[in-house]
């Protein structure tokens, strides 16, 4: 039994919403998924903050025709198409993906849509190798503490130092006044 027209409505709006929220998009091919691997790549991308929709590709198009920004996605409909949609941390995302892929061995990332621009699948999987949010805040911590503690060793250094200086010279004037 096919889908009714309003239940397609319903879907195409989903999609929207689902898209006005979303900044960057990652078309693959599941064909070939059974139903729990599917669950599977839902779960994990769920847990990374991202969004897993499948949805026909007549629907996807109806969905981005009127927003540029996702235009370039039509190109890369064809066959049994997910739709992997990020909000934040879009490495992080396709990481996860990745490892599913390795896992299963049965998808193909097609390409992807980032800011308005189209993505191969190269450029796609390129994104994974960026560091996830929180590998930059830890990267970022790490060098504010080493800065402190730099400061802090500078600051304790100085006293050291006219210490050692003042002691060099009373050791010389000691060693000249006695003679």
């Amino acid at each position: 039994m096919g889908r009714t027209l309003e239940n397609k409505k319903e879907i195409v709006a989903e999609l929207k919403d689902l898209l006005s929220d979303t900044q960057s998009i990652f078309v693959i091919d599941y064909k070939g998924l059974t139903v729990g691997e599917i669950s599977d790549l839902r779960n994990r991308i769920r847990e990374k903050g991202g969004t897993c929709k499948i949805a026909k590709n007549t629907l996807i198009r109806i969905a981005v025709q009127d927003d540029e920004n996702w235009q370039p996605v039509q190109a890369l409909l064809k066959d049994a198409t997910a739709l992997l949609l990020t909000k934040e941390d879009i490495g992080s995302v396709v990481k996860e993906y990745k490892k599913f892929q390795k896992d299963t061995k049965k998808t193909e990332l097609r390409g992807g849509v980032l800011e308005g621009k189209a993505l191969t699948s190269a450029e796609a999987e390129a994104l994974a190798d960026l560091p996830s949010k929180e590998e930059l805040y830890a990267k970022i911590a790490g060098a504010i503490n080493a800065l402190a503690t730099k400061v802090a060793v500078g600051v304790k250094e100085v006293p050291s130092s006219i210490a050692r200086g003042l002691q060099a010279y009373v050791d010389k004037e000691g060693g000249e006044g006695g003679e």
